[in-house]
C-alpha cells in the first residue's frame, strides 16, 4: 500500500466523513447479522450477493442510506466477507463492531487511470464518487496499474488515501550473509554484527504534556467542546510517536533486505504478550501495573511491524526461529546457563569466559538458527559462516 497526506477542502470533508458513517454502518450491520445467524440452531449467514440485495433494500427504505455512494456500502461489506474468510482460515481474529472516531474510512474500487492526475510537483489530485476532485500530497510517484484504493481519518484528524499495489521487492547483495535480529524492549533490535538500533521515542517535554493532557481528558465533560479538543491534542502526540515508530521499522527493513542475503529473527506470539494481566474478581492478576507498562513498551518498539516490513520487502528471505533459551545460550560454547545474563546488557558464559553484550549474544544465536531445548540440546537451522560479525566485534 502506497499512502499519501489527502487535503480535502471543508465541504469534502463533510461528505467524506459521510462516507465513513456509511461504511461503519454497514459494517456493524453485518456484524450484528453475523452474531445472529451464529446462535445454534440458525441457518448459515447470507452470502456476500445476498447481503448486497438486503443493502438495495436498505437504500431503498432509508433516504439518507441512498443519499450515499452505494460502492462505498458495497465495498464494506466486502471487507466484512473478507474478514470473515480470515476468521474462519484461522489467520485473523473475528471482525467486531467498528467504533467512530477510532474506525473511520471506506474503500474505491474499479479505478480508471484518468481518476489519478499530477497537478504539480508536489500535489495530485483523485477523483472520490460523490465528492468530486480531492487533493492529496505528491510525496512519492503513484505506482501505475492502481485499481483500488482506501481513504482513512486517524484520530489525529488527518486524512490519508492509500493506493492499493503490491512494490517490487527489495534486491539482496547477492554474498550470502546471514543477519540475527534480537527484538527487545530497551533496545528495539540488535544485530548480530553489534550494531543497536532503537526506535524514537517522545522526549521528556513531550510525554510530561501527554500526561497533562490525559489527566486533563479524565477531568473533562463528556460531550464538551473541551473534550474534544483535548483528545485530538492527545491524539496528535500518540500519533507522532506511532509515525516515528512506523518510519523506523520501513527504513530499518529496506536497509536490513538490502544489506543481507538471509535476516533471521525470532519467532515471537505479539499478541499473547502483550496480554493483559489484569485477570478476573475471582482470580486477580498480580503486577498489574508493570505488565501494563512493559505491553506499551512491547508496542512502542514495532516488533511485529518490523518483522512484517521485512517479510514484504525481502520475501523467501525471511526465517523465523525458536527463540527459546537464545538469551541464555552461549554463543561460542553453546551453553546453556540462566545465570549467564548477569544484568540487561552483559552476557557472562562462566564456561568459556565469554563476555559481551546480552542482546548480540542472542543475536548470534538466532543468526546461526539454533534452537536450544531445556536440555541443552541444539538443532541447527543450518551453517552460518559468523566469521565476519565475530571480527567487527572484535575490532
Amino acid at each position: 500500500m502506497s499512502r499519501y497526506r489527502l487535503v480535502p477542502s471543508a465541504p469534502q470533508e463533510v461528505i467524506l466523513q459521510e462516507h465513513c458513517g456509511h461504511a461503519r454502518y454497514v459494517w456493524n450491520l453485518a456484524v450484528e447479522q453475523q452474531s445472529w445467524y451464529g446462535t445454534a440452531g440458525r441457518k448459515t449467514a447470507p452470502s456476500w450477493v445476498a447481503q448486497a440485495a438486503q443493502l438495495t433494500e436498505a437504500r431503498a427504505d432509508n433516504p439518507w442510506l441512498a443519499a450515499g455512494s452505494q460502492m462505498v456500502q458495497q465495498q464494506a461489506l466486502r471487507d466484512f466477507c473478507q474478514a470473515m474468510a480470515n476468521f474462519f482460515a484461522g489467520t485473523h481474529r473475528k471482525p467486531t463492531w467498528r467504533k467512530a472516531r477510532r474506525d473511520e474510512g471506506f474503500r474505491i474500487v474499479a479505478v480508471k487511470p484518468e481518476r489519478i492526475r499530477r497537478l504539480s510537483r508536489n500535489v495530485a489530485e483523485v477523483w472520490v464518487p460523490k465528492v468530486g476532485w480531492v487533493r492529496f500530497r505528491l510525496s512519492r510517484p503513484v505506482p501505475e496499474g492502481v485499481k483500488s484504493y482506501r481513504v482513512t481519518l486517524d484520530t489525529a484528524g488527518r486524512w490519508h488515501i492509500a493506493f492499493a499495489a503490491a512494490p517490487d521487492p527489495v534486491p539482496g547483495p547477492g554474498t550470502g550473509e546471514v543477519v540475527g535480529v534480537d527484538r527487545g524492549v530497551a533496545v528495539s533490535a540488535a544485530l548480530s554484527t553489534g550494531e543497536m538500533l532503537s526506535v524514537a521515542r517522545l522526549s521528556p517535554a513531550r510525554r510530561a504534556r501527554l500526561v497533562l493532557l490525559q489527566r486533563k481528558l479524565a477531568r473533562a465533560r463528556r460531550g464538551s467542546n473541551r473534550r474534544a479538543r483535548t483528545r485530538t491534542a492527545v491524539a496528535r502526540i500518540k500519533a507522532s510517536e506511532a509515525d516515528a515508530c512506523k518510519d523506523w521499522c520501513e527504513k530499518t527493513s529496506t536497509d536490513l533486505a538490502r544489506r543481507f542475503d538471509v535476516i533471521r529473527v525470532e519467532d515471537l506470539r505479539i499478541t499473547n504478550m502483550t496480554r493483559t494481566a489484569k485477570g478476573t474478581i475471582a482470580e486477580p492478576g498480580r503486577n498489574v501495573r508493570q505488565k501494563s507498562g512493559v505491553n506499551r513498551e512491547i508496542r512502542r518498539s514495532g516488533r511485529g511491524l518490523l518483522v512484517r516490513r521485512l517479510e514484504d520487502k525481502a520475501p523467501g528471505r525471511v526465517q523465523k526461529v525458536n527463540p527459546a533459551y537464545t538469551s541464555q545460550t552461549c554463543s561460542q560454547c553453546r551453553t546453556t546457563d540462566r545465570e549467564a545474563r548477569e544484568s540487561q546488557a552483559v552476557f557472562r558464559c562462566w564456561t568459556c569466559g565469554y563476555c559481551g553484550n546480552a542482546d548480540t549474544n542472542a543475536a548470534m544465536n538466532i543468526a546461526a538458527g539454533h534452537a536450544v531445548n531445556a536440555r541443552g540440546g541444539d538443532r541447527a537451522a543450518g551453517p552460518v559462516n559468523r566469521e565476519p560479525q565475530l571480527a567487527l566485534l572484535a575490532s
